[in-house]
C-alpha cells in the first residue's frame, strides 16, 4: 500500500500521516522502511493502521 493510499484511508494528507509516524521512525527503519519509500511493506501498514485506528479493509 502506498503512503498516499494509507493517508486517504485515514482521511488526511500524506504529510499529516508522516507527522503522526515520526515517533515510530526508528521502529520503521528496523522493519526495513527507508524514508523515501513510497510503498509501505504490509507489516508497517498493519502497524500504522492499528496504532491510529485506520480501517484498511476493502
Amino acid at each position: 500500500m502506498s503512503k498516499s493510499e494509507l493517508a486517504d484511508a485515514a482521511g488526511v494528507s500524506v504529510k499529516v500521516l508522516m507527522n503522526w509516524c515520526k515517533p515510530y521512525r526508528k521502529e520503521f527503519e528496523a522493519m526495513g522502511l527507508k524514508p523515501k519509500d513510497r510503498v509501505l511493506p504490509p507489516k508497517i501498514v498493519k502497524f500504522i493502521a492499528e496504532k491510529f485506528c485506520i480501517d484498511i479493509d476493502d
